[in-house]
Order: structure tokens, then C-alpha cells, then sequence
């Protein structure tokens, strides 16, 4: 049996593999944090790189201990403190590294184990399990998508790449070469030995001499590692683009006078982890951005996320405003087409009715998807109700409330989760 040990370094000595195993093994106590995260950060760093804790229960792995196998009567000597039944209390420490809790003189723990991700490896958690639903093939030339495929072999890679026989093949054609020359004197001098042991009246320093010799060759013969990192060959993968369909999505924020900071905060990181998805996962893809009140205007990225604009309410104007831009410039038949839209719920009431039949009669026929956040602590009001006669015709819109900033991953992961096929 033979052994492999990578001992290449990666970037400041770290290994990568290593690395990507404990991410794997870890994957469920890594999204948690990374979810919580979400909500602790500002709008300015939710994109950056992430420092995780891991509870020290979670790391311990179970072992195979030797019982003592049989059946055994054992005596344990008694205490007079406790009692059949009785629990024992845990010390008052803060134990396990929370920072939290009474200075205490007794009791111990462990500090839980932080683990520092990167802003790729962050992303990639983020986003884990997620895509754009209902995502169809049509015009064949925007967004680029990439398969992978087997692209010869190459002197590095990892682990689970090897590829054994041409590594075993190039073992061997290195040790031929290194101990070729004297695989062929050993063979001389053995020949040699028996012609000369065979022969009466030999000389016998001479003999002695010849199997010096041979045990010299066969020590340098067996030096030759059967193995080496020379040897290794890996299976190589590379990318190639595949045409993939086209797509758009409209974001729609509504910046009127009753969205207060902290409502206009959420739908901001709303919007920011939607735009993150999509520009990480889908390359080229278009994103159209609609700001509100009672009039709607199209704005580019900085002026959506920063512009102090304000007004009253009128939806409807959005809705317009996104149909007509779809019609000039985004054909149904060429296009996917997506759309959320993040609101407090208040609206115009006569306006109401207006949104459910734009939607119902110009934009959902025509959108892959289209998602509605409802950012508010209050009652659902006229505008909710609509969107909810909607999802029970349409089956191509979702409807989520979001009261708490803690509430904005969870819904943004069911609303994007990856459906079953």
C-alpha cells in the first residue's frame, strides 16, 4: 500500500485542501454564523470577509475506545455529598468562552474556536443552494455560463485528483532511469561472484571485494524512493463558456415619506444581498433599478442605494414605469425576466386596485419571477391584500413580510432557495 502526503504549500503556508475540508465538515455551523451576520453588519461591509466562532462541542469528533467487554460487579467507595438522582450544578464561570456571566473561583472551559473566512469563501456561504427560479433558455447569447471538462493532466492539483496509474507510470520510468545503470553492473558482478565461486583456487579478496560491491549497489538500488512528488500526476479540469439565456431584473424601492430610516435600511440590505447574488452568480446579467413615490424615475446603482429623495405614495407608478421599460427594451420571447420589490405596505387605497391589475394583466403573464417584501411592524393594509389575491392565481409571485433586520436573510434565502427539479 502506498502512501500520498501533499505537503506543498499554498499561499502563507496554508493548505488549501485543509482548508476546504474543515469548511465542508463545518458547512452548518458556518452558514449559521454567516446568516447572523448579515444582520450585525452595516450597509457599507456586507461583503466582507467574516470572523467565525465554532463552539468547542462542535468540534469534538468521535473515537473507538477498547472496552473491558464481560460483566463486571464493581464497588465504587460513596461521598457524602450527593444522592441517588441528585444533579450536579455547572460551575458559574463563563465557560466556553462567552465573555458573559460572574467572576467565579472555580470551574474551567475553553475559549470557542474562531475561524476567519475570506470575502470569496463568505459569498460562496452566503449564497450557497441559491438561483434565479424558472431561469429559461431563449435568446442564447448574454449570460455566460461555464462546464467543466477534463483537460489532460498536470504536475499539480490536489489530492483527490490523482490520477494512479499515470503517477505509478512515472514512478517507474524514474526509477528505470535512476537505477537502470545499476540494476546492470549489479547483474555483472553477480554473474561474476558465481563464475568465481565455482572456480577451484579463486581468489578470495577478490571474491570479498565483488560482494562488497554488490551490497554497495543494492543499499544505493533501494534508495530509490518508490514514490516521489515528481511522479504525481494529476487529473486536470478547466472551464469553457456555454451559451446561456438572457436575463433582467427590475428592483423597485419605494421612497416615500412613511418609509423612515430604518425601514428604508432594511430594504437597502434587501436589495444589497440581492444585488451581491446576482452580479457573483450570474455573469452579465442586466439589473434595471426603479425608485418611488408618486412618481417613479429609473436611477442608476449609487442614486438607488443613496439618493435622499422623498414623497408620498403611489405604487402604481413603479409598475407603469417597469412595463413600459420592459416593453422597449426587454421582449418576453428574448428574455428573462425578474422582478423584486420592496414597499412598507402603504399606498394610496383607490391606487391598490391599480397595482393588482398592471400586474395581473401586463407583468406577471410576462416575468419568470416576481418577488414582494413587505417592510413593516404595522397591520397589512390594501396593497398586501391585492399581492395576496395575486399569488393565489399566479404562481410566479412570492409574497414575504419582514419586521425584524434578523428576518431579511431568512426570507431572501426562501425567496431565491434552489427548487427541486
Amino acid at each position: 500500500m502506498a502512501n500520498f502526503i501533499d505537503r506543498r504549500l499554498n499561499a502563507k503556508g496554508k493548505s488549501t485542501v485543509n482548508r476546504q475540508r474543515f469548511i465542508e465538515r463545518y458547512k452548518k455551523q458556518i452558514k449559521k454564523a454567516v446568516g447572523e451576520a448579515v444582520t450585525r453588519r452595516s450597509v457599507t461591509d456586507i461583503d466582507k470577509g467574516e470572523q467565525i466562532s465554532i463552539p468547542t462541542r462542535d468540534l469534538s469528533e468521535p473515537v473507538f475506545r477498547q472496552g473491558q467487554g464481560g460483566k463486571r460487579d464493581r464497588v465504587h467507595p460513596g461521598n457524602d455529598q450527593f444522592n441517588r438522582g441528585d444533579q450536579v450544578q455547572r460551575p458559574k464561570s463563563g465557560q466556553g468562552g462567552s465573555g458573559q456571566g460572574d467572576a467565579s473561583n472555580s470551574g474551567d472551559g475553553d475559549d470557542d474556536f474562531v475561524f476567519t473566512i475570506s470575502k470569496d469563501e463568505y459569498l460562496e456561504l452566503l449564497f450557497d443552494d441559491l438561483e434565479l427560479p424558472n431561469l429559461q433558455k431563449n435568446q442564447l447569447n448574454k449570460l455566460v455560463e461555464y462546464q467543466t471538462y477534463r483537460a489532460g493532466f498536470t504536475n499539480d492539483g490536489v489530492p483527490a485528483n490523482i490520477n494512479i496509474v499515470r503517477s505509478l507510470r512515472s514512478s517507474l520510468a524514474r526509477r528505470i532511469a535512476m537505477s537502470g545503470g545499476k540494476n546492470k553492473a549489479l547483474q555483472a558482478l553477480e554473474a561474476e561472484l558465481v563464475m568465481l565461486e565455482d572456480t577451484p583456487g579463486a581468489q578470495a579478496e577478490r571474491i570479498l571485494a565483488i560482494k562488497e560491491q554488490i551490497l554497495l549497489l543494492k543499499q544505493q538500488i533501494a534508495k530509490v524512493p518508490f514514490i516521489d512528488t515528481f511522479d504525481l500526476r494529476f487529473n486536470n479540469y478547466a472551464k469553457r463558456e456555454i451559451p446561456s439565456s438572457q436575463a433582467v431584473m427590475f428592483c423597485l424601492m419605494d421612497v416615500s415619506g412613511s418609509m423612515d430610516q430604518e425601514t428604508k435600511d432594511m430594504a437597502k440590505r434587501f436589495y444589497i444581498l440581492l444585488y451581491l447574488f446576482l452580479t457573483r452568480s450570474y455573469q452579465n446579467l442586466e439589473v434595471v433599478y426603479i425608485r418611488h413615490h408618486t412618481q417613479a424615475k429609473e436611477v442608476d446603482e449609487h442614486e438607488f442605494f443613496y439618493s435622499q429623495e422623498t414623497g408620498g405614495t403611489i405604487v402604481s407608478s413603479a409598475l407603469k414605469l417597469m412595463h413600459e421599460i420592459q416593453q422597449a427594451r426587454y421582449p418576453e420571447n428574448e428574455w428573462n425576466i425578474y422582478a423584486a420589490q420592496a414597499s412598507d405596505g402603504d399606498n394610496w387605497a383607490d391606487d391598490s386596485p391599480a397595482c393588482y391589475e398592471i400586474l395581473a394583466k401586463h407583468i406577471l403573464p410576462k416575468v419568470r419571477y416576481f418577488s414582494y417584501i413587505e417592510i413593516t411592524h404595522r397591520a397589512h393594509q390594501t396593497l398586501w391584500h391585492q399581492y395576496e389575491k395575486l399569488q393565489q392565481q399566479f404562481d410566479n409571485i412570492a409574497v414575504q413580510n419582514i419586521t425584524h433586520v434578523e428576518d431579511i436573510y431568512p426570507v431572501f434565502r426562501e425567496l431565491f432557495k434552489k427548487q427541486a427539479m
